[in-house]
């Protein structure tokens, strides 16, 4: 299947247009979904989060407490990284607000995910609230 050819296919499958997305994101969110992955949109995330946050999260300060180990195996880079996914940032926001190119800040997510043994970027979401890096708005 071609990216056109794949792009057409998850468009019609709920009759909405896709616009706001470029194709290889689709393209990508449609493989990570046919290998049994979750793809949820950074702007989702963040309005689940801050929906939903409250009744998950530890009293104010608790989160503080616990130093994850894993936190320390960041650079200063990946720890702006991690804090900027725990917010709900797409790569293009990161790259913008960090200065970077997106494709430094794959890279840059990628060890993130990596360092924290995160399988995707929900799992580096809950990270940075279960530290404290992040909280609802």
């Amino acid at each position: 299947m071609n990216a056109t050819t794949a792009a057409q296919a998850a468009e019609g499958s709920d009759r909405r247009p896709t616009t706001g997305v470029r194709e290889e994101e689709l393209v990508a969110g449609i493989r990570a979904v046919a290998t049994g992955d979750a793809v949820v949109a950074p702007a989702l995330t963040r309005r689940l989060l801050d929906a939903h946050a409250h009744q998950v999260l530890s009293p104010a300060g608790a989160a503080e407490s616990r130093a994850d180990p894993r936190l320390s195996a960041l650079s200063e880079r990946e720890h702006e990284v991690l804090v900027a996914i725990g917010s709900g940032w797409t790569n293009a926001e990161i790259a913008e607000q960090l200065v970077l190119t997106e494709s430094t800040v794959k890279k840059h997510v990628g060890r993130v995910l990596a360092e924290i043994g995160g399988r995707d970027r929900i799992h580096a979401v809950i990270m940075a609230y279960d530290a404290g890096l992040v909280r609802p708005r």
